[in-house]
C-alpha cells in the first residue's frame, strides 16, 4: 500500500493521517481475539494500569501469531519504507488497552524524546503506525494530536514516573499550551480497522476513559535500518536489539487466519 502524492504532502504539513478501514472486520476480530488471550495472561512483557487493568502488552507479536503477522503486513511497512527511502526493522510491538471505566490518561509527549533517551535512537527515523481495534469515539479517550507540532524539532522534556503506571519523557502545560495555540488539537476518530500513522515528533495524549467503551490499539513502531539504537536502557521486549530489516507476511495471511478463527 503505497500513500498518495496528497497524502504524502498531508503527512509533511500535518505530521499525521488517518486511513479508514483500512483492514476488513474480520481481520480486526482476529487481532481482537488475540489481545483478549494476550492480556488473560500474566507476563512481564504486559504492564498494568495502578488500578491493575491492563495497559500495555509489549512485544506480543514474538508469541502470538495474529500479532506477528500484523507486524509484518505490507499495509503498515511500505508506507514507512517509501517515507524513509529504505528497509525498516521493528523496533516496538505492542497492545495499548485503555478500559472501560478505568482507562488511565497518556501524558502529552512526542515518541522521539523517549526513543533517543532512552533507547539511543539517533535521530527521528523512526514513528508509530496504530490499528483501532476498537471503535475509537470522542467520548472513550481517543489520541489527541497537535497538528504540525512536529516541525519544532524534539521538545524539552522530562521524565515522569509518577502520573500512570508507565514511565514517560513529557511536555510541561505551557509548552503545549503554545503549540495547542498555534496549531489546535485534533483527534482522529473512527471505526475498528482504521490505522492512524503520526510523525515521532508530533505532539499527542490521550485522556482517560470514564465510559462504558474500552478502546484498544496496535502500535507498531518501524524505524530506518540506518537508525539503530545506539543504547538501550530499557528491557529487550520494548526496545527490540534484533536489527535484521522486516520481512513482510504473504499477501492475505491474516485474512486466512482470520477465517480459520471464524471456522473453528
Amino acid at each position: 500500500m503505497k500513500l498518495t502524492p496528497q497524502q504524502l504532502k498531508d503527512f509533511d504539513e500535518l505530521g499525521y493521517i488517518f486511513l479508514p478501514d483500512c483492514f476488513p472486520k474480520e481481520e480486526v476480530a482476529a487481532l481482537r481475539q488475540a489481545s483478549a488471550d494476550i492480556f488473560s495472561q500474566q507476563r512481564e512483557e504486559i504492564w498494568r494500569e495502578k488500578s491493575g487493568v491492563p495497559r500495555t502488552a509489549f512485544a506480543c507479536h514474538t508469541y502470538n501469531e495474529a500479532c506477528r503477522l500484523a507486524a509484518s503486513d505490507a499495509r503498515l511497512i511500505d508506507p514507512l519504507e517509501q517515507l524513509f527511502g529504505e528497509q525498516l526493522y521493528i523496533h516496538q510491538f505492542k497492545i495499548n488497552a485503555k478500559a472501560a471505566f478505568t482507562g488511565d490518561v497518556w501524558q502529552w509527549h512526542q515518541d522521539f524524546p523517549t526513543w533517543q533517551k532512552d533507547d539511543g535512537m539517533p535521530e527521528a527515523r523512526a514513528m508509530n503506525i496504530a490499528v483501532f481495534l476498537d471503535d475509537v469515539m470522542p467520548i472513550n479517550g481517543p489520541l489527541m494530536l497537535v497538528p504540525r507540532s512536529h516541525k519544532t524539532g524534539a521538545l524539552p522534556s522530562s521524565h515522569d514516573t509518577q502520573t500512570t503506571a508507565y514511565p514517560l519523557w513529557t511536555l510541561d502545560n505551557d509548552t503545549v499550551a503554545k503549540l495547542v495555540e498555534q496549531n489546535g488539537i485534533v483527534a482522529p476518530t473512527g471505526k475498528a480497522g482504521g490505522v492512524l500513522m503520526f510523525h515521532a515528533n508530533l505532539v499527542h495524549g490521550s485522556a482517560g476513559n470514564i465510559t462504558p467503551f474500552p478502546r484498544k490499539i496496535v502500535y507498531l513502531t518501524l524505524s530506518a535500518v540506518s537508525n539503530a539504537i545506539t543504547k538501550p536502557t530499557r528491557p529487550e521486549f520494548i526496545a527490540h536489539r534484533d536489527f535484521t530489516p522486516v520481512e513482510r507476511a504473504p499477501e492475505g495471511a491474516l485474512a486466512e487466519l482470520a477465517q480459520q478463527h471464524a471456522t473453528a
